[in-house]
């Protein structure tokens, strides 16, 4: 079984991240792991850096290399902060849209890309044109 590079989505709403991440699924086929990070430990509105970190642990399980997509500043600082605090290697933190980028990257991972493409894909997502 082919291992595939794993997305965490770090989101200030839970509910904003599983949205995301049963279209993910979808449109991996199940194979990419996409793991969540979204709200608060007590399932309010803001980001965790604790959710982020055990998140990131469980994708770096796979070995494949991790991309981790955040949504709005505060999660980017967040997110960062926990990365830096918790080093695992191959672990990207993305600069991309939300939404696009980890359609790009999942699109991409499903197909058994690298993490230097997939993290590429998800970068590139920010020149998509929806009309």
């Amino acid at each position: 079984m082919t291992e595939h590079v794993g997305i965490v989505l770090v989101s200030h709403s839970a509910a904003m991240a599983a949205g995301l991440r049963e279209l993910l699924v979808e449109l991996g086929s199940g194979a990419v792991p996409v793991l969540l990070a979204g709200g608060t430990e007590e399932g309010g509105l803001g980001t965790s850096y604790d959710l982020i970190v055990r998140a990131v642990a469980a994708a770096a399980e796979g070995g494949a290399g991790v991309v981790v997509l955040p949504d709005l500043g505060s999660s980017v600082l967040t997110a960062r902060t926990a990365l830096e605090d918790h080093p695992h290697a191959g672990v990207v933190l993305v600069d991309a849209p939300f939404v696009e980028g980890a359609v790009a990257a999942v699109v991409t991972a499903s197909a058994g890309a690298g993490l230097a493409e997939v993290v590429s894909a998800a970068e590139g997502a920010r020149d998509f044109r929806k009309l």
